[in-house]
């Protein structure tokens, strides 16, 4: 049963010790970051708290997050890869899953099969940030492009399928690649080699905080997932859904549940 973040007590906000979180329609509301939640991101930062986005968005775009935000790096293309601006020697250091060899090649496959797709389901594009990316295929549903009806939604992904690629929806986006990477190991990887932390071991210590289907593996780990309000559009499609779920939508039920978490730990 899914719980207001008002059932977060006192003992586990005081535990926390960093947030995961998706970008688009949980830190963002309506195709844009609010005040609220970026100032909530330096909330944390100012704590002590680590925040790392875990994101579709590509490497084009998490180049500058990883130098710009206030985090301790980012995770994505759903876990192709992450990067974290070093602040001793002030460079960017990037972790691929794939080596650029293969990485290469499956772009090549992966175009041919977004160019059936754009055929095959009309009304559907590439998405405008595609050409930033280096793993994945990314296919808009509703971003740039008038919303398509969910059996549209069904028709890409069952594509996807028939070629053998993992794919995985998120609110704007079907994205697709070859590979067995997904933004939970990436993650895992992140707080190992990063952060210095076992998952397996902490995973109580952190939360999760997403929006649709592709945040699923991560709600599945935390125990402490939380979900913005606009998740409950996906409910239906959800086999692990959130713990938690806020009562405001995107980047303001992002600001919400930061907000509480400082103030149970009195912050």
């Amino acid at each position: 049963m899914i719980q207001p973040i008002d059932a977060i007590g006192r003992e586990i906000a005081e535990g926390i010790r960093g947030v995961f979180f998706d970008i688009d329609d949980t830190f963002t509301l309506e195709g844009r970051i609010p005040g609220a939640s970026f100032s909530a991101l330096w909330d944390l930062w100012e704590r002590d708290i680590t925040a790392v986005p875990i994101t579709g968005r590509p490497a084009g775009w998490c180049d500058h997050i990883a130098r710009m935000w206030p985090v301790a790096g980012v995770v994505g293309e759903n876990g192709a890869f992450y990067f974290r601006h070093d602040p001793v020697n002030r460079r960017l250091e990037r972790r691929f899953f794939i080596e650029p060899e293969e990485m290469l090649a499956n772009r090549r496959r992966l175009r041919d099969i977004a160019d059936e797709i754009l055929h095959k389901v009309p009304g559907s594009a590439l998405a405008s940030d595609q050409e930033y990316r280096l793993f994945d295929v990314a296919i808009d549903f509703t971003e740039d492009v008038p919303p398509l009806p969910r059996e549209s939604i069904d028709r890409i992904c069952d594509i996807f399928a028939e070629h053998g690629v993992t794919y995985k929806v998120s609110s704007i986006h079907v994205n697709g690649w070859f590979g067995d990477y997904d933004k939970l190991n990436m993650t895992k990887t992140f707080a190992r080699e990063v952060l210095g932390v076992d998952l397996e071991a902490e995973r109580d210590r952190y939360l999760f905080v997403g929006d649709s289907p592709n945040d699923e593996p991560m709600f599945s780990f935390f125990p402490h997932g939380v979900g913005v309000a606009n998740v409950k559009a996906f409910l239906d499609r959800m086999t692990h859904p959130p713990a938690y779920i806020t009562e405001r939508p995107g980047g303001e039920g992002f600001s919400e549940l930061i907000g509480l978490i400082l103030a149970r730990r009195g912050e």
